[in-house]
């Protein structure tokens, strides 16, 4: 009870004197598209009336731990043993695995659909944070139904226990496969897990030595997956129960043992409020708030939702210096446009796709370390894709625009590559995402449209008379479309 009374405290002293006022319009757009995936102009003029307290609470009052939409009917298939496949015949192989890619790809489109359309999309961004801070990818798992349930398991926990969720992670068997740990014994401990645990899910670099890797990898060894099941198993003979020392701790340690050591470590709760602050608040964390935080988040056990309350009623959430500070993912940019323009369409693929095109593709990370965020999401290729999938998107409202588009698609050639198919598969079903303009404007004030639609002032002058699609495509059009 004192731990989660001194984390109220802080929490009121970080809200400054601005508790009681109303955040209005801007303030409620800013709210909305840094907690979830852009806001509509009834969300954001439903948030505007409230204070900072009032949004924020309503925002954490509801956080489901289940996603909404029905999964695809093949998670529940058992997961394909790895003994199995390799009996398979080479053609045999190649099917499977384009069974596995195709998954993957309707994985996706109903992930994105929950970001799209849920009730709490501030729990499918967490979703999201927590898959990119414990980075696991399919192209390693080759197995969508454990893709699947590591989702699971990431949403069920978004919000609730950073301690539960690491303990829960490190026994996810999709984790086991992607950092090698499934095979890990006594004889030959396996160093990956252990590594990445310090390295990139608790204490940080320079936080630990390789020595406490080596004997960390040691108390990991027997975390392992049953041969059929694919689900955890402790192998109990595969485990080195000897004395290891981690971190200045000795004992006979196993993996949950080192996991509250790291837990117990002051550098864990500075690190993850640090990628919180990136995520939320700043490319640039204060470092006197972050630790104010991080203390106050340790004595609370972890707990998330009060940790995010206080960061999100913060004066430097709320300051001038931090809106429209953070870069837009690819996944931001996709589904928060189509949510804040209202583009529904029958299938999210094209919009799956886009998004790895421009450079994220979730359950499919680049490395371990997931992706670097902030400035890195804009180079001249993915600068040249974002302008090229918003004109799409702004001129596919009228038979004119849909011929213009199909004539840009090049026939297939022999040999193309497969970001040149990739691309090609989202151009052809971009098509259907038509924006409607006068359905979309029939409730909003001219007045709103730019401030809907951008975190800052626009860059580049307006020209004069611009109005209807018109507006909205040099809106989107302007570098400040590319920021939140």
């Amino acid at each position: 009870m004192r731990a989660v009374l001194a984390l109220l405290l802080l929490f009121l002293s970080l809200a400054g004197n601005a508790q009681g006022q109303a955040i209005g319009y801007d303030g409620a757009r800013h709210l909305l598209n840094r907690t979830g995936f852009g806001a509509t102009e009834a969300e954001v003029r439903d948030y505007a009336k409230l204070s900072r307290l009032q949004a924020v609470d309503r925002l954490l009052a509801d956080t489901p731990r289940v996603a909404a939409g029905k999964p695809p009917a093949f998670v529940d298939e058992p997961p394909m043993p790895f003994y199995k496949y390799r009996q398979l015949d080479d053609e045999a192989k190649k099917a499977e695995l384009r069974r596995v890619v195709e998954r993957g790809l309707i994985l996706r489109e109903w992930w994105f659909r929950e970001m799209l359309t849920s009730a709490s999309p501030l729990t499918e961004r967490m979703t999201l944070f927590w898959h990119n801070h414990f980075a696991t990818s399919q192209q390693k798992v080759r197995s969508p139904q454990l893709m699947y349930r590591q989702n699971v398991l990431l949403r069920r926990e978004a919000l609730g226990n950073f301690g539960t969720l690491l303990h829960a992670v490190a026994r996810d068997p999709a984790m086991l496969i992607y950092l090698d740990n499934a095979g890990s014994r006594r004889q030959a401990p396996n160093e990956n897990f252990a590594r990445e645990v310090m390295e990139l899910f608790t204490v940080g670099e320079g936080h630990y030595g390789e020595k406490d890797i080596k004997e960390a990898a040691r108390a990991f060894t027997g975390w392992s997956l049953d041969r059929d099941s694919l689900e955890f198993t402790n192998r109990a003979l595969w485990h080195d129960g000897g004395v290891k020392t981690v971190l200045g701790k000795q004992g006979r340690f196993d993996g949950d043992d080192v996991l509250d050591i790291l837990l117990a470590r002051p550098e864990t709760g500075t690190f993850i409020v640090g990628k919180l602050w990136k995520e939320f608040v700043s490319p640039t964390p204060d470092p006197r708030e972050v630790e104010r935080l991080a203390a106050a988040w340790r004595e609370a056990r972890y707990e998330v939702k009060p940790l995010m309350r206080a960061m999100l009623v913060s004066d430097a959430f709320w300051s001038a210096e931090a809106r429209g500070a953070i870069v837009k993912s690819p996944v931001d940019l996709v589904v928060g446009t189509m949510k804040t323009f209202e583009i529904r369409p029958a299938t999210l693929r094209p919009a799956v796709l886009a998004a790895a095109l421009l450079g994220q593709n979730p359950m499919s990370p680049p490395n371990v370390k997931g992706w670097p965020g902030g400035e890195a999401w804009i180079n001249s290729a993915t600068l040249l894709g974002r302008k090229q999938l918003l004109e799409r998107l702004f001129r596919g409202s009228d038979a004119m625009a849909m011929t213009m588009v199909a004539a840009e698609v090049p026939a297939p050639m022999e040999g193309q590559n497969p970001e040149a198919r990739f691309r090609r598969l989202m151009e052809r079903g971009m098509r259907t995402y038509a924006f409607d303009w006068e359905r979309w404007s029939k409730t909003l004030p001219p007045a709103n449209v730019e401030r809907l639609v951008l975190a800052m002032p626009a860059v580049n002058p307006m020209p004069e008379g611009t109005e209807g699609v018109e507006l909205v495509r040099h809106l989107t059009a302007d570098p400040a479309y590319q920021l939140k």
